[in-house]
Formats: structure tokens, sequence, C-alpha cells
């Protein structure tokens, strides 16, 4: 467990004017509680729990064999950017049975980091259909597993029927570095669709 963070990192800078709320979404792991702790810059809120003989019954466990918890609520981080623009991060649960939880989350956001896993591709189509039915934008992030084969992007942005305007990027959701190279994609994105984020 990681130390708890120093009293002057806890709250939020005087100066924050503009708050972002940021979903980060994918089928069950795929790296989405790691990505957030990775990134916040507080300790990150999880709701993980043991995952059960019951749960595994109507989960997809392939490719998870060394998975022993799951988030069954979300992943909460923060990360300000700047003096006046603070990142809240929603990290949401990956199974179906979620779905509808996770929805109602996206009240309120911005737009969505997608992390995808291209060993189990096909598991994605469910998630990028219900942020495109909400309308809410989104980028990919390959998160790069060690034993995934590698796919050029332009395979996998055929693979996943991007549109040729949606971010595709790899990442490393263990990375601080390659992390936020994700997350900022993101956030060009948005600000191409939205203008600056200091008046969202």
């Amino acid at each position: 467990m990681g130390s708890a963070p120093a009293s002057d990192d806890v709250y939020l800078r005087a100066s924050v004017q503009t708050a972002v709320k940021l979903l980060v979404v994918g089928h069950f792991a795929v790296g989405k509680t790691t990505f957030v702790g990775t990134l916040s810059e507080i300790r990150p809120l999880r709701t993980e729990e043991i995952m059960t003989e019951a749960g595994a019954r109507v989960d997809d466990l392939a490719g998870t064999k060394d998975k022993t918890t799951t988030t069954v609520a979300l992943d909460f981080g923060r990360l300000t950017l700047n003096d006046s623009l603070v990142l809240y991060l929603f990290g949401t649960p990956g199974q179906q049975r979620f779905t509808e939880l996770w929805q109602d989350m996206t009240h309120g956001a911005l737009g969505a980091l997608v992390l995808a896993d291209t060993r189990r591709l096909g598991q994605s189509f469910e998630i990028m259909g219900v942020l495109e039915e909400l309308g809410l934008p989104y980028a990919v992030a390959l998160n790069d597993f060690d034993d995934a084969s590698a796919h050029a992007l332009a395979e996998v942005r055929e693979a996943l029927d991007l549109l040729p305007s949606t971010p595709l990027v790899r990442c490393d959701a263990r990375d601080p570095v390659s992390s936020t190279e994700a997350l900022i994609t993101l956030v060009e994105y948005l600000l191409t669709r939205t203008g600056d984020l200091e008046h969202a």
C-alpha cells in the first residue's frame, strides 16, 4: 500500500477555477484501476472486492487468470493540470452487469478514455457503443500487456471500426509518462471539439 499523500496534496489549490470530469472506461480487467492509480495525485478511492465463484459464472474471465479483485462501483482520482484547472478521473467497472451503473456516471463528464486490450478487442465494442449512444466523445488507448501480440495502430483502428477523427494511442497503465500522454491525447481531442477547457 502506498504512503498517505502529503497534506498540501490533499486539498485543491485556492486558485483552481475549473474542474473537469473524465471517465476511464473499458472492459473487465483492462487496467482502469491501475491507470487511475498511476495518475492520481491523491490516494485514489477504490471500490475493489475479492472476486467470487458466483461472479466467475457471469463474468468473462478469459485471459485474466491472475486477477483476484474487481471494481464494483468506481475508482476516483484527481490530477491538477495547472493553477486553475483540475481533472477528476472516474474509473468505471468493466463487467457487463455494471453497464447501467457507469452509464449514470457519464452525467457531467466531458469525455472518456477507453482502455482496450488487443487480446480482447471485441469486448470494447459495447463500451464504445454506449458512449456513442450517449454522445460522449472518447479516445482509445491500447493498454500494452506483456503477453499481447503487437499490432499496428492502423490494423487496430480498422478492427475497432473507429472514425478517422477518433484518437488511438498506445499506453502502459503502469507507467506515469505513458498514461499522462494518453490522457493528454484525450484532452487535446476534447479541446478541438469543445474549445478551451477553462470554459467547460
